[in-house]
Order: C-alpha cells, then sequence, then structure tokens
C-alpha cells in the first residue's frame, strides 16, 4: 500500500512498526458547535483509509480525542477558549456545550457511515497525563515558565517545520485568525503548554498543577492521548491540512521530545471543502451541517459518495448542482444493484480479477474514485453471474460504506388509504420539481406541511418514502 506522507512530501509505502498491526490517531472535534460538511470530509477519508487497513488484513487500533477544553480562537495561543464562547453563545455550561455537540457529532457520523474509532477520549478525562507530560519536558529542559503560563521553546528543536514549505515568518504567530502577540514567549514561535493566564478570569475549567491553577493548552493533548493509547510509537495520524501546522508541528516538537524518539511515522491530511467563498468554516456563520442537507431532501450517503468521488488531496468544491448530480448517481447505482438476482453460486476464482483491481486502486494512495469505477465494472461485467456481482459488491463496500446493498429496503408505510396515500403522492411530486428548479423555499414548506399531518419524509436512494408518525 502507498501512501502519501506529509512529513517528507512524498508517497511511501506503508510499513508500521510492528507486522500487520497499525496504530492510528484522529484528531477529533472541538465540541463547541456542529461540524460542518468540510469538517465531516476529513472524517469520511480517515474512515475509508482505517476500513481499507482492515480489509487488508491489518489489526487497527484506532484513537480518537474529543477537544473539550483548551482550544483557544487563535492558532496562536491567544484569544478566548472556543468551548467558552460556545457556552456564552447557548447559555450553558461547558460540559453542557461539550455533551451536546460530542452526541451531535456521532449522529453526523453514524448518517454518514464513519465507524466510531475503538478508543473515544475527552481532554477532560487526561488532566493528569497532561501535567504529568509537561512536567518532564520542563525537566529536560525543552519548556520554560513565563508570566504564568508553561511553553515549549522551540529553539532547542534542530528542525521546528517538520513539514516544509513553511516560512518563519509567515507562519509563527498563527494563521487563522488576527492576534496579538505574546510577549511571554522567548520565540514567536513557542507554544503553549499549560495556561494559568490567558483570559483566566472567564475560564470555567480548571485544574490545579505544579504551576497554578490553570488548564491545558490545545496541543498537548493530543501528543498524550495518542501516547497513553498507542504507547511510544505511532504508525498513522490523521487529520485535516488546515491542522498540519501549527497544531500537527506541535505535537511532533511536544512527543518527540518527551519520548527522546521518533514517534509517528505516517501523516495523512485531507485537503479542504470549498464552496464558492472559498474555505468552508465556521467563523463565517453559516456553515452546510448534515442536518441542513437532510431538510433540503438530500441522502447523506449521497455526500459521502460525493466526498469519494475525488481524491483526499485535491481541494474539493461544494455545489448544489455538483450534489444533485451525485445524488442522482447514487440513486441510479443502488436501483441497479437492487435488481440483481442471488439465485447463483459463487465461484471464488472468478472474483480475483476484481478483487485485484479495487486492490490496486486503493492500494495507490487511497484512490476512492477508482474504487467507485470497481463497482460500477463489476456492475457491466459480464463473466460473472449477479450472485458474484453481489459478493464483490459487499466486500467493496465494507471500504466505501454507501450501504449499496440495501436499494431494497422500503419505508412507506402501507396502511393507510388510498385517498391519503394519493395526496401525500401529489405533494411528493410537486416537492420533487420544487427540489428539481432549485425552490427549496416551496420544497420546505411542503415537508412542513405534511409533517404537521404527522407525515414523515424519508429521502432514500431509490426515491421519496413517507410514513405515519405514531
Amino acid at each position: 500500500m502507498i501512501l502519501y506522507n506529509t512529513l517528507g512530501q512524498t508517497k511511501q509505502e506503508f510499513i508500521p512498526y510492528e507486522d500487520k498491526k497499525v496504530n492510528m490517531y484522529t484528531c477529533g472535534p472541538t465540541v463547541y458547535h456542529f461540524a460542518h460538511i468540510g469538517n465531516l470530509r476529513t472524517y469520511i477519508m480517515e474512515d475509508v483509509l482505517e476500513k481499507y487497513l482492515r480489509y487488508s488484513g491489518y489489526d487497527v487500533k484506532r484513537v480518537m480525542n474529543i477537544t473539550d477544553v483548551g482550544h483557544l480562537s487563535s492558532d496562536a495561543d491567544t484569544g478566548e477558549d472556543k468551548m467558552l464562547a460556545g457556552a456564552k453563545r447557548e447559555h450553558k455550561s461547558v460540559m453542557e456545550i461539550a455533551k451536546f455537540y460530542t452526541d451531535a457529532f456521532f449522529k453526523d457520523c453514524e448518517k454518514l457511515n464513519i465507524k466510531k474509532p475503538d478508543i473515544v477520549e475527552p481532554a477532560t478525562n487526561c488532566i493528569d497525563d497532561f501535567i504529568n507530560m509537561v512536567s518532564v519536558l520542563l525537566e529536560k529542559g525543552y519548556a520554560y515558565i513565563a508570566g504564568g503560563n508553561v511553553y515549549f521553546d522551540t529553539s532547542k528543536l534542530d528542525n521546528y517545520y517538520v513539514f516544509g514549505n513553511f516560512k518563519e515568518e509567515d507562519l509563527a504567530v498563527g494563521v487563522r485568525d488576527s492576534v496579538d502577540e505574546d510577549e511571554n514567549k522567548k520565540n514567536k514561535s513557542d507554544f503553549v503548554l499549560w495556561f494559568t493566564k490567558s483570559k483566566f478570569e472567564d475560564q470555567e475549567l480548571k485544574w490545579e498543577s505544579p504551576w497554578g491553577i490553570g488548564y491545558p493548552g490545545w496541543h498537548i493533548e493530543c501528543s498524550s492521548i495518542s501516547i497513553k493509547h498507542c504507547g511510544e510509537h505511532l504508525d498513522i495520524h490523521c487529520g485535516g491540512i488546515d491542522n498540519a501546522f501549527p497544531h500537527h508541528t506541535n505535537e511532533i516538537a511536544q512527543s518527540e521530545a518527551y519520548l527522546g524518539h521518533p514517534w509517528c511515522k505516517y501523516w495523512f491530511h485531507v485537503l479542504h471543502l470549498n464552496d464558492a467563498r472559498g474555505k468552508m468554516s465556521k467563523s463565517k456563520g453559516d456553515f452546510l451541517t448534515v442536518s441542513l442537507l437532510e431538510e433540503k431532501g438530500y441522502n447523506p450517503l449521497a455526500y459521502r459518495m460525493f466526498c469519494l468521488q475525488s481524491h483526499y488531496r485535491k481541494p474539493l468544491t461544494f455545489s448544489y448542482e455538483s450534489l444533485d448530480n451525485v445524488a442522482k448517481a447514487y440513486s441510479k447505482l443502488i436501483n441497479r444493484i437492487s435488481a440483481l438476482n442471488d439465485n447463483d453460486n459463487v465461484n471464488e476464482n472468478s472474483l480475483i480479477p476484481y478483487r485485484e483491481a479495487f486492490t490496486e486502486a486503493m492500494d495507490n494512495d487511497l484512490n476512492t474514485s477508482l474504487g467507485l469505477t470497481c463497482v460500477y465494472d463489476v456492475l457491466k461485467a459480464n463473466d460473472i453471474n449477479d450472485s458474484e456481482k453481489l459478493a464483490l459488491i459487499k466486500e467493496f463496500d465494507s471500504v466505501l460504506s454507501l450501504d449499496l446493498l440495501n436499494g431494497k429496503n422500503k419505508a412507506t408505510d402501507e396502511s393507510v388509504d388510498d385517498n391519503l396515500a394519493a395526496e401525500v403522492e401529489k405533494l411528493i411530486q410537486k416537492r420533487n420539481e420544487a427540489r428539481k428548479n432549485k425552490d427549496w423555499a416551496t420544497a420546505d414548506a411542503i415537508r412542513d406541511e405534511l409533517k404537521e399531518k404527522n407525515i414523515v419524509l424519508i429521502d432514500t436512494p431509490e426515491g421519496v418514502k413517507w410514513k405515519i408518525e405514531k
């Protein structure tokens, strides 16, 4: 298997530390708001990577953190804690916000067939681990105390900018928001390991530490949680490309200083999802969520297929027109598969060439677009029977996770009278026309009208189904 490794910026053969065992770490969400579909593109591609590793015979342990403290609104260790900002916005406690948006995140993941990691660890569960790591970094001389905070000293490293292509003057102060420079830092690129002085009077979550009452920096949590669950050698670390600097750069700095040896072998970064305005971001206020796509009548798995049609290392531009095209293709694909008859014997030897084609595509830096093409090639094949086609599609879908074999599931409630059924079907047809014409207001109004009558619409790959809500 060949993967592009951001550490070295080349395609490399994937060879884990231990044969056929993979320790995989995924940067989890900061649970102060809903995940937007740009965030979820990253998790979809990480999910495909994990499932393909399992498909290829690897024993995978995947760990994910939940950031519920310490992630400030600027990458330069300034500004307000995002969790506190979310709590103020909704007039709730930080932990109430954390639970609500953690649950919402995993509901979105479930809708997108994203497997829950083997271990999910909130940052607030690991304060003692963070304090221990910071203490060791101080003892080793890689950290210092200034102005009440504990900082990592990047000047102690031979090479801080490990991912390359970064200019110190461009990146040292942060990359996301306008910031005020921290005068306590010895070097502009230094970063906070533990805060006691940073808008501290407003901080809801705080703990005793050797350096005073405070809270951890954002970067320390991923290093500590990864080492806690995966040990001193990590095979692959995943995240969005915007995390490469400074978050992942800082993780490498503090982890290798703490451990005293190289830490993570492969770095897997997914590029941005853009819309007409550029990179999708919560800071713009109006951002797309899975729930919003559902409200507009889209099956979340159509969005998953939209992501799989593009390579993870290429920026992907979202538009409703593009999603419409994928949704239609998805529906046709499901219908073609549902028409297959599983009545024949399966000759395992007949499956080999198709398995090899799928493996070749996915082994080449996780080429999901070609992986999807393999599904269509199976459907078009004349040298295998329907049962063999279904066996292959089931196998490939264990990685693609598009529910390709669920086309025969029906959601319509059959126990209603003909007059009601006719009325509902007429409104559904009118709604379909409105959606076709991008008249979202009319489409939403029809959905709401039916909901008032306790009629729930369910958008499925083979069309709109409905049922009476009890």
